[in-house]
């Protein structure tokens, strides 16, 4: 470990030391990481914990997590939607989930500069961002996934593809380190971001309840500039509990740390880091005996569900206060001023 405790501007606690060393702790001895100890593990989650690893100085566990990833990845780029025990226990092969090994590489290198790694790792990238822009249609959009037996699903999900959004910037900034030219992949790039911010009828199932639909397109960079405060302020009430944080999903009584973690992260990308200080602020609290943070509560009734310590909320939790305090270089990862020239 070589990131200490900090202290908030509000004068809160969170502890980089406890909730990185959860993740280790729950780590595999190959690599995986699992949701918690015992329970199943998803390749973007997994990517989302390594990210925790990596800004709590655990880079040797960071760079296991990704070579698990590189063993375990299919001829086509993908890999399979869940695992438990190691055993693939969902067949489905996720566009989202395939490409984001892209986000947690870059963000690797912003923090390390390890190139030696960037390139040990590239072809895995490459043929997980191959995998996604398969599934992408003339008009920009890209759909969720194939079936076990290579049946395309042609429902393309806004939450998703602004993930997969992300991943391409990063994929991108790879490549330009590795000094190779993907045109290819910017065009890709530009048909997506056409798609999110002018062509919601593409995203064929609606998931407007979920508010990682309202504010990943922000998140992701997809949107930004006045359209993104538009956005923002648009869906601020139908989705914020003031005091609590942000709730999963519009019409269910339940405020999630990870959720209002990744608000934070987009609204810190925005360079609205005062409001996002506050509303990270609110969650400061909701904390286990030993400083690892909850998965979500039901308001108002503060019970706290599900009971597990879950890697990627708590990964996510870190990537929050890096962006609004700059413990790393990889801070600056989701901020639309840095993308700026690329995108």
């Amino acid at each position: 470990m070589k990131t200490d405790s900090f202290k908030l501007k509000q004068g809160l606690i969170v502890d980089i030391d406890a909730v990185a060393a959860l993740i280790k702790r729950t780590q595999k001895e190959d690599g995986e990481i699992p949701w918690a100890p015992g329970g199943k593990t998803d390749p973007w989650d997994h990517v989302e914990a390594a990210m925790g690893l990596t800004i709590g100085g655990y880079y040797r566990e960071s760079q296991k997590a990704f070579s698990w990833l590189k063993e375990n990845q299919h001829a086509d780029g993908s890999w399979h939607a869940a695992y438990r025990d190691g055993k693939p226990e969902d067949l489905t092969h996720d566009a989202n989930m395939s490409s984001y090994i892209a986000v947690g590489l870059f963000h690797y290198f912003l923090i390390t500069g390890d190139k030696a790694f960037l390139e040990y790792m590239w072809e895995t990238v490459k043929r997980g961002i191959e995998f996604a822009l398969s599934l992408q249609t003339p008009e920009g959009e890209i759909y969720w996934a194939k079936s076990p037996e290579g049946v395309v699903d042609p429902i393309a999900l806004l939450t998703g593809s602004s993930s997969i959004y992300m991943s391409l910037k990063c994929a991108l900034g790879i490549s330009r380190l590795m000094g190779i030219e993907s045109v290819r992949w910017r065009e890709s790039l530009d048909r997506l971001g056409n798609a999110i911010r002018n062509k919601p009828h593409l995203f064929n199932m609606t998931k407007s309840r979920y508010s990682m639909d309202w504010f990943y397109p922000v998140l992701a960079g997809a949107i930004t500039g006045q359209a993104a405060k538009q956005r923002m302020d648009k869906y601020w009430k139908k989705f914020i509990v003031k005091d609590h944080g942000v709730l999963c999903v519009s019409d269910q009584p339940w405020v999630t740390m990870a959720e209002t973690s990744e608000l934070c992260l987009a609204l810190s990308a925005m360079g609205q880091d005062d409001l996002a200080g506050i509303v990270f602020g609110w969650i400061q609290e909701r904390k286990f005996e030993d400083n690892t943070y909850w998965c979500g509560y039901t308001h108002p009734e503060i019970t706290v569900w599900p009971e597990e310590k879950m890697t990627w909320t708590n990964a996510v939790v870190l990537m929050a206060a890096d962006a609004l305090y700059q413990l790393t270089p990889g801070a600056k990862l989701f901020s639309h001023r840095f993308w700026e020239p690329a995108t």
